[in-house]
């Protein structure tokens, strides 16, 4: 944990020192972004010294360094963790790994409250309820299925990124398709009539690339909804 939170301020400490360099930045500016750089990783703040000096013209100069003696402080006070248990046949890594299943199970209900939405539930027949749990848990097993092939692939073993990564994929289409509309207004009128068979043509003014040598007729057909 300390390891953590050392590369994190450390990691934050270098983007400080060169924003420094690259724009001209009051003191109390900086020192307010250290500040609230310690403050989030405050188990492990102890091991840096942080200095903000303003340099001729007053503007802020940032210099850094580890604390030694910080670190063998952390070495004897980071302390241990001791499991009992009445299991006499299992060795102390099987042990460890069945108390850390905890940390699983803590993380599946996370999942089912929060990205599967099984909290709150509004039904108010008993059926309906339980069709939502059980839509809820066959949701997870397949979040828990992708989660496996991330694994396998290297992509770590979580789906949400995944999930973002599509979204903006997602969104990246939308955003294009939209400019191609904006671009061609009126490249293609469809038409109000839901009646099976419709034809409609598309006028002379459409777009180049939709108009062909002979005339554009798009076929639509009746929504059976």
């Amino acid at each position: 944990m300390h390891e953590r939170f050392e590369k994190r301020i450390e990691e934050g400490l270098e983007k400080i020192v060169t924003s420094c360099a690259k724009r001209k930045q009051l003191p109390a500016a900086v020192g307010q972004r250290v500040g609230r750089l310690l403050g989030k990783n405050s188990r492990a703040a102890g091991a840096f010294e942080v200095k903000i000096d303003p340099d001729t013209d007053g503007f802020a100069k940032c210099q850094w360094k580890r604390i030694d003696r910080w670190q063998e402080w952390a070495r004897l006070s980071e302390g241990c963790y001791v499991l009992r248990s009445n299991v006499t046949d299992w060795s102390p890594a099987e042990l460890w790994r069945a108390y850390m299943q905890l940390t699983e199970a803590e993380a599946a209900f996370r999942i089912q409250k929060t990205d599967l939405q099984l909290r709150p539930i509004w039904h108010q027949k008993q059926e309906r309820v339980e069709a939502h749990i059980l839509v809820c848990f066959l949701a997870f097993v397949l979040w828990k299925t992708l989660a496996q092939l991330c694994q396998r692939a290297g992509l770590g073993n979580e789906p949400r990124k995944v999930f973002q990564e599509l979204a903006d994929i997602t969104l990246g289409r939308r955003r294009v398709t939209n400019a191609q509309r904006s671009n061609h207004p009126q490249a293609l009128h469809q038409s109000t009539d839901r009646a099976p068979g419709n034809t409609v043509a598309t006028p002379e003014s459409a777009s180049p690339q939709l108009a062909g040598n002979g005339p554009n007729v798009v076929k639509t057909r009746a929504c059976p909804y």
